[in-house]
């Protein structure tokens, strides 16, 4: 290594004197790496400048100098999340979002005022409700189709406890690659992983709501009235599946819209866990 005191002023791009001792050791890189800095600072034309040209001229100095001069880098480093943080972090979002979901959706008209989650007559029953409101029982049809979201306004709240449990027990294999990824990319891979468990524990609920609300009884007497008009005929139709798949739908709908909302907005971020995981997405 050389050790070099520089005194004084520069005159005529030299250096006026160098410390009276110099000292090298075997390394023939570091002997090659003194020279260089001797050189440079010989032909610098002034102190303000050396160490711009040294940085520029040696890459791997410059590289040092600026991680000691702003600190971005190492800082960036070690601001990186470790996978359990991002999990920890995503499914935390997750919670949040089912809590917000099942308190908007559970409200009068929390499913039947909004369009995107709102359950429709079902494809396959337009026939029965297009011939009975040709015959006047048109009220028979509206009541049926308002009951179906009175059910899963009704059953929303017990289905954040089963949201939950799944949240928690689910396996997160790639949480930087979620984090990273779109406005509702953990919400699509809850859903991708759990719908089927979920809908076979909120059936027995909605089953339950369907019956507690008249939606049930109102089926009932629709397709009653439908098979006694000429020429129809009574078909099955699993009642309870269609609105199960269908709240369930819709509460995922509501999760991906409080997910957008954590990783765009920072007032979303309720915990010290979202605003660390969610600051630098």
């Amino acid at each position: 290594m050389l050790v070099l005191i520089v005194s004084g002023p520069q005159e005529n791009g030299a250096i006026k004197h160098f410390n009276k001792s110099l000292e090298l050791n075997s390394n023939m890189k570091s002997f090659a790496i003194s020279f260089v800095f001797i050189f440079l600072f010989v032909a610098s034309p002034c102190h303000a400048g050396f160490f711009d040209d040294l940085i520029e001229k040696a890459p791997e100095l410059k590289e040092l100098s600026r991680g000691s001069n702003t600190g971005s880098e190492s800082s960036g480093l070690a601001s990186l999340l470790d996978n359990d943080t991002a999990i920890s972090g995503l499914k935390e979002a997750l919670e949040v979002g089912i809590r917000n979901a099942v308190a908007n959706s559970s409200k009068l008209d929390g499913f039947l005022s909004n369009e995107n989650i709102k359950i429709p007559m079902p494809d396959s029953l337009q026939k029965v409700a297009s011939v009975l409101k040709s015959a006047g029982y048109g009220q028979m049809t509206e009541d049926f189709e308002l009951s179906m979201n009175r059910a899963a306004e009704e059953a929303a709240p017990k289905a954040e406890a089963i949201f939950i449990d799944a949240i928690k027990g689910a396996s997160i294999e790639d949480a930087q690659k979620i984090l990273k990824g779109g406005d509702t990319a953990a919400t699509d891979y809850l859903k991708e992983k759990t719908f089927q468990s979920l809908s076979d524990l909120f059936s027995p609920i909605i089953n339950s709501s369907l019956d507690k609300v008249g939606a049930t009884r109102y089926y009932k007497e629709m397709m009653a009235q439908f098979a006694s008009l000429p020429f129809m005929n009574a078909f099955a139709f699993d009642l309870n599946q269609y609105v199960t798949k269908n709240s369930l739908d819709g509460l995922f709908f509501m999760v991906g819209e409080e997910e957008k909302k954590i990783r765009e907005n920072p007032t979303a971020r309720v915990t010290d866990l979202l605003k660390k995981v969610f600051e630098n997405q």
